[in-house]
């Protein structure tokens, strides 16, 4: 089967549809859906070229993140409620999201994506309420100090001191304490990976799950699909570099695990996970490894690589189908994770 590239349990996903190609093959085999939505980027862009991203703000990036994600609508209707906790360096915002029922419910602590440069409580407003909608789980999502004025390992001692706070206050919040998970998208994907981690070293108390969505795990960008995805998919390459530079200006602090989780010198005692990848996404490389990774260390593990799909593809679930199949299975892997038959 195509997308099959490495001797571990992988769940590949086929499309049904592959879109034609009028840019010499470059396209070929994308979703339908997932082709369209490009096509329409690249239209936009055209009518109105933004600036390079070597001249693009943190400030221009965060708001045209904010506006994409204001187009995904209300989302599903759950109750919210924002707060503060206490972090490292002062206050951290969070946002709640309570399914229906009564409780106490299972619990995912949510970090969203955007590079650690953009993306806040709001632009990941819809994806948290359609996690806590299908895995019926308390979602607590994060928004931790973004860089380039809080630079690494800033986002990770929020990451941690949030998840650590969660842990201590679920039952005031109305969750469980014996089922926690972690969970996130791109640089949340990394930030529940280096959580892991750093509570496995510390000896805190463990997640018992880690929903990884298309995380980046080595920072080196030494993986093959950084080249082979590197133009012409939504992500790419230079646009990793520039959140590099913004996140990790120094190049040796990449490979400290706390940047980069895949290379941590073990990986044994880590949260069994579930690891969500794009066939069209530069970082795809980076999943399967690190699934790999998990594997050799003994940790429960599977790679679910949906093919036609780009980087960012759950969170577009709103208008790419390929993307809804994608959370609807993150639903479902929380669900099975943290709510397991008597």
């Amino acid at each position: 089967m195509v997308g099959l590239r490495v001797a571990v349990p992988v769940v590949s996903h086929l499309t049904g549809t592959v879109a034609a190609s009028n840019d010499g093959g470059m396209h070929m085999g994308l979703d339908v859906e997932v082709k369209a939505f490009l096509d329409a980027q690249i239209e936009a862009a055209a009518a109105d070229p933004p600036p390079p991203i070597s001249e693009q703000t943190p400030e221009f990036v965060r708001g045209n993140y904010l506006a994409m994600a204001a187009a995904f609508g209300p989302g599903e209707a759950v109750q919210t409620a924002d707060g503060t906790l206490p972090g490292p360096a002062g206050s951290i915002r969070y946002r709640s999201y309570r399914p229906d029922g009564g409780g106490p419910f299972p619990i995912l602590v949510y970090y969203h994506g955007g590079g650690w440069v953009a993306g806040d409580l709001d632009t990941h407003d819809h994806l948290c309420r359609m996690l806590c909608a299908g895995s019926g789980c308390l979602v607590v999502s994060i928004d931790y100090r973004l860089a380039p004025e809080h630079r690494f390992p800033a986002a990770v001692d929020d990451s941690v001191a949030a998840y650590e706070w969660v842990v201590e206050n679920a039952s005031t919040l109305g969750g469980d304490p014996a089922r926690i998970a972690v969970g996130g998208d791109s640089a949340g994907g990394n930030l529940s990976a280096v959580v892991c981690l750093v509570e496995r070293d510390r000896g805190g108390r463990q997640p018992d799950f880690q929903l990884l969505i298309y995380p980046g795990t080595d920072m080196t960008m030494s993986q093959p699909s950084v080249e082979e995805n590197a133009e012409g998919y939504l992500l790419e390459k230079e646009q990793m570099v520039w959140f590099n530079d913004h996140y990790v200006p120094n190049p040796q602090d990449r490979s400290d695990p706390r940047a980069s989780p895949l290379l941590a010198d073990s990986h044994e005692g880590l949260a069994p996970a579930l690891v969500i990848s794009a066939e069209f996404d530069p970082l795809r490389d980076e999943s399967t490894a690190y699934v790999e990774k998990l594997l050799a260390a003994g940790v429960p593990a599977q790679l679910s690589e949906y093919e036609g799909a780009i980087h960012a593809f759950v969170q577009f679930a709103p208008m790419l189908s390929i993307g809804q199949r994608a959370a609807d299975e993150a639903c479902a892997a929380l669900r099975s994770a943290l709510c397991p038959p008597n």
